[in-house]
């Protein structure tokens, strides 16, 4: 090997350590912030939205805001993954309240509740809550579910939901940017609500951060964040739907955004053999949360329609997303188009807020978690 080979090989190691320093949270994990922006300095008045909406700040102060679920007394409860904590939003006297449950906790990101229990996903392990709406002030210790969720912080972020099997689902990502990757990773996994029962409902997965459950017919739809390093316009991540639970297999680390092969581990591959998407994202878009819309507050034409937060890249050179889109299912298994929702949030190449999570809530109103500020706003339809 010559001299300038060398060095550029070692250039390109550095180059690689710290990207996969930043994915395990060795120098911060990406997107995560440290403080929260108060009140009076949250981007409120850069929000745009179509005419008929109202975006508002729901709540403040919540670092690093992330998940969002909704309890039986309309609880709002917000993970706080960098921070190692989870947050409840309660209402008292026409004045919310931002209350800390949980704290210590490693990587906290997906939660999910059920007949009362808030269900919390850490880096390896899931935990539950029990009867967590009467005990906000006195939060009780939590039952281990699961612990053998495995241990590589890169991509160990889980997600989590409930699905109308009465089954917890996880995702589990890919412990590298890419790779071949070894038994038990870039996959979702289901298991009953007390841990037993595991079996894996799709592979192929990167790193999926965000799914939901058709209400029509209860299967599942996932976001899928796509590899870096192949440039700023390829691959895109994708909103996939999961027709056949155990038997599809989404590309990775073969195939991106459908028929992308891989220049490393693509070679030889058939990309038609592989799931293709419902609909491309953008490329490192960071797509994460996403949510059905059923409720009765936005006009007709989004019932039914799919809300999805799209995070914004973290490396690439100009910066686009960070806002939400919605995606209008065509009745076929697939997707019809996708139109912008809330933006606004990119400003001179720099983020003005990052949106992770939305959630419908029973009035029908929308939140949407912004991890870069720390706040949880509320999107309203005028009547």
């Amino acid at each position: 090997m010559t001299q300038a080979r060398s060095i550029r090989s070692g250039v390109w190691r550095v180059a690689a350590a710290l990207a996969v320093a930043a994915l395990a949270g060795l120098t911060g994990l990406p997107g995560a912030a440290a403080d929260a922006t108060p009140a009076d300095r949250l981007p409120l008045a850069r929000i745009t939205l179509p005419p008929g909406f109202k975006a508002e700040v729901f709540a403040a102060g919540v670092p690093d805001a992330r998940s969002l679920r909704e309890g039986d007394a309309g609880t709002v409860f917000v993970s706080s993954r960098s921070a190692g904590k989870v947050h409840a939003i309660v209402e008292k006297d026409g004045r919310r309240q931002v209350k800390t449950i949980a704290a210590g906790l490693e990587m906290p990101n997906g939660i999910a509740f059920h007949k009362g229990a808030l269900y919390v996903a850490t880096m390896t392990m899931i935990l539950r809550f029990d009867a967590i709406e009467q005990r906000l002030d006195d939060p009780p210790k939590p039952v281990t579910v699961y612990d053998q969720l495995p241990d590589k912080r890169a991509h160990g972020w889980r997600y989590l939901a409930i699905g109308p099997d009465r089954k917890l689902y996880v995702g589990i990502g890919a412990p590298c940017n890419i790779c071949l990757p070894p038994p038990g990773f870039a996959q979702i996994r289901r298991m009953n609500l007390d841990g037993s029962g595991i079996d894996v409902v799709a592979e192929g997965v990167r790193n999926t951060v965000g799914f939901d459950f058709d209400p029509k017919d209860g299967s599942l739809w996932f976001t899928d964040n796509g590899r870096d390093w192949m440039g700023d316009e390829l691959p895109n991540d994708e909103l996939d739907h999961l027709t056949q639970p155990g038997r599809q297999h989404f590309g990775y680390p073969y195939c991106h955004q459908g028929m992308l092969p891989d220049p490393e581990f693509g070679r030889g591959r058939n990309c038609a053999d592989f799931a293709q998407p419902a609909l491309l994202l953008g490329p490192h878009a960071a797509a994460l949360g996403m949510r059905f819309y059923e409720g009765g507050m936005f006009p007709p034409k989004y019932r039914g329609a799919i809300f999805i937060a799209r995070h914004g890249p973290w490396n690439r050179s100009q910066k686009f997303a960070a806002d939400v889109v919605v995606a209008f299912p065509d009745g076929r298994g697939g997707i019809a188009k996708m139109e912008p929702f809330l933006g606004g949030l990119v400003e001179n190449n720099a983020f003005l807020g990052r949106p992770v999570d939305v959630l419908v809530r029973r009035d029908g109103s929308l939140l949407v978690s912004d991890d870069l500020n720390g706040a949880v706003y509320r999107i309203s339809a005028a009547p």
